[in-house]
């Protein structure tokens, strides 16, 4: 307990911790680089009466300018080639681990499958708690177990993937946000390796010859670099709103007015929408209020224009899911948790 008194860093700032840049504070912070300090940090706090929030890179918040607890950065390490079935390669990773990294480094080694989730901001153990996507793929379809602390027992737990409760931009963890600590992930790449193609942008490289993970990997990084803003350059939390999933009759009304509106099939029947598409139709392409705005390069992401804070971003979000609202009769609905 004292050892992790000490460890503790007074008045933390998290300014440059977050990829909105949105001016932040917590009371104290930790680095967490070790499972074993999550016992006696979650006891420490429960005897001081202060509250803990787990942070990772910081890629998909949106923070409060004060926090008066302790911020805690996951910065455990660590990954490697733990074995292998008959049909598939297994890979683990910790949870501070850099999701982008994981993937060049699978797709160095020649293992396929991760390599359309390339360039997502963030860390590993965030990647499925939103159960991240691009490009026609979900972080699901690959996840073998997961290792997570749990807050309410203080033990640590391994999860097969149906026990995640994996569903779009949706799993346990972010249905219990402040119980569960992931740790690490254990992923298992086939060995008999297929390109996903099915996207947009992708169809294309079906034509080439001898094609790799690697080139499917340099053509997602080219589209999505092309898309949308580098958060290094202009602050952004990516994509801002979840693409909406609507009845087959409602998406109906909108393909009435505009047949060529983006809108894909869901196996339930329901229909997903553009999230992007509704804003930009909606005249917010560009828009700004105050230090907050939405990109002029990608409807989908709202971003700093400088001193931004919680309350401007909240703002901004309201007035586009209001606009989006009124204009479609379609509810939008955040992707970044507000801390």
């Amino acid at each position: 307990m004292t050892d992790l008194a000490a460890s503790l860093i007074p008045d933390f700032d998290l300014t440059t911790r977050n990829t909105l840049a949105l001016e932040a504070r917590s009371r104290f912070g930790l680095l967490l680089d070790h499972p074993d300090q999550l016992p006696d940090l979650f006891s420490y706090a429960t005897d001081s009466d202060l509250p803990v929030r787990i942070l990772g890179g910081g890629s998909n918040v949106v923070l409060a300018p004060e926090f008066h607890g302790i911020t805690a950065l996951l910065t455990l390490r660590g990954r490697a080639v733990i074995g292998e079935t008959a049909d598939h390669v297994l890979i683990e990773a910790s949870a501070g681990e850099n999701w982008h990294d994981l993937v060049q480094w699978t797709v160095n080694r020649g293992l396929g499958g991760l390599e359309n989730l390339a360039l997502i901001p963030g860390t590993v153990g965030a990647a499925p708690v939103q159960n991240i996507g691009a490009y026609g793929a979900e972080l699901s379809e690959f996840l073998h177990t997961l290792r997570a602390f749990d807050r309410s027992s203080g033990t640590t737990l391994t999860f097969s993937r149906d026990e995640c409760g994996f569903a779009y931009r949706d799993s346990v963890f972010k249905q219990h946000p402040d119980r569960f600590v992931v740790l690490s992930v254990q992923l298992a790449l086939r060995k008999n390796w297929t390109a996903n193609l099915a996207f947009a942008g992708l169809s294309e490289l079906a034509q080439a010859a001898d094609l790799t993970p690697r080139m499917v990997m340099d053509q997602v990084i080219a589209l999505r670099t092309s898309k949308l803003p580098d958060w290094t350059v202009t602050p952004n939390a990516g994509s801002f709103f979840q693409n909406p999933i609507v009845p087959e009759t409602q998406a109906a009304s909108i393909l009435a007015e505009f047949p060529a509106a983006p809108c894909y099939p869901q196996p339930d029947g329901r229909m997903k929408l553009s999230a992007g598409w509704l804003i930009e139709r909606s005249g917010l392409k560009g828009y700004r209020l105050g230090p907050a705005g939405i990109s002029e390069r990608h409807a989908l992401v709202l971003v700093n224009h400088g001193g931004a804070r919680q309350a401007d971003i909240s703002a901004l979000a309201d007035h586009v899911k209001a606009t989006v609202l009124a204009r479609f009769g379609i509810a939008l609905h955040e992707e970044p948790i507000f801390l």
